[in-house]
């Protein structure tokens, strides 16, 4: 039931998550999206610390520094993401993020000396592939300024994604660490706002849309979807709920075709089944069974895995 409920949760957040591009590319026209960034981040930081009041006391200078580089690097992710949206497709948006995911393994190499398994470099070209019939499938003459910002983003994603890997093997609180990140990306947000989208957007705040959308991003998008994912990552196998997860990809781009009435030509549409796919192969060489550590072992004090 436990596995059930979390492979449940999984899936919403997905299906969260992917509906969180039609709502920023919905919302950028009355609001900055680097503004977008610091409100949705300040009401998860909020909302999350209140119920976390405790775990801020005897913290060390070591356990702020984890939580700020982790925020830092949530927040050039975010940053690039919805100003990527701001020039692209949501569709497009959503698809070319998931680049992360080869890139983390990739980058494990140089930084911690893990060479990748050949899957991974199969599925980096399946990408490449994909984003080229993805960004050239609706008739444009190369890759866009908005695609470039994207896969900046997805670079920050993988940094973000082993630096936090790092903090737990150290042993952080990774509640404490999770609301820290908001904090320090919201505050960053804050800090380059007027420099980046200008004013105050105190007009766009008079509109109840945009207020919707800035509740939806940090309570649900945020807040909500961060802590279910930190939880069914405790109980299910890797390779499964990185499944579950690739799943953004695919919400992202039914979405904006529902909603947003974006077009989605056959050669976009192989393009996003390859990254898809990469992204699949690369997390799990499809192989979805749950792996057990010492089998033999538990077989002898008569445990099953």
């Amino acid at each position: 039931m436990a596995s059930f409920l979390a492979s449940a949760a999984l899936i919403f957040v997905t299906i969260i998550w992917g509906f969180a591009f039609v709502v920023v590319k919905d919302s950028l026209d009355s609001i900055g999206p680097v503004w977008m960034v610091a409100f949705r981040f300040t009401i998860a930081a909020i909302g999350l610390s209140l119920f976390i009041i405790k775990r801020f006391r005897n913290k060390t200078r070591h356990d702020w520094w984890n939580g700020l580089v982790t925020g830092f690097f949530l927040y050039a992710a975010y940053v690039t993401q919805t100003i990527g949206c701001n020039y692209t497709t949501a569709g497009k948006n959503a698809f070319l993020t998931t680049v992360y995911v080869m890139l983390v393994p990739i980058l494990s190499w140089p930084l911690y000396k893990k060479r990748p398994g050949w899957y991974v470099f199969v599925a980096a070209a399946m990408s490449l592939t994909g984003i080229g019939l993805l960004s050239l499938g609706n008739g444009d003459a190369g890759i866009n300024i908005g695609d470039v910002f994207t896969l900046i983003c997805g670079l920050f994603y993988a940094l973000h994604i082993l630096w936090t890997e790092k903090c737990n093997k150290e042993g952080a609180d990774t509640i404490f660490l999770t609301a820290q990140q908001f904090i320090f990306a919201s505050l960053f947000a804050w800090l380059t706002a007027p420099f980046i989208d200008g004013v105050f957007p105190l007009e766009g705040l008079m509109n109840t849309k945009v207020i919707g959308s800035m509740l939806y991003l940090g309570v649900l998008s945020s807040l909500i979807a961060f802590l279910l994912q930190n939880i069914s990552l405790k109980i299910l196998p890797g390779s499964l709920a990185s499944l579950f997860m690739s799943f953004e990809s695919v919400f992202g781009i039914l979405f904006s075709v529902i909603f947003l009435h974006e077009a989605v030509s056959l050669k976009m549409g192989i393009g996003c089944v390859l990254i898809f796919l990469a992204v699949v192969l690369a997390e799990t060489r499809f192989d979805f069974r749950q792996k057990c550590p010492d089998s033999e072992k538990m077989l002898e004090n008569g445990e099953i895995c």
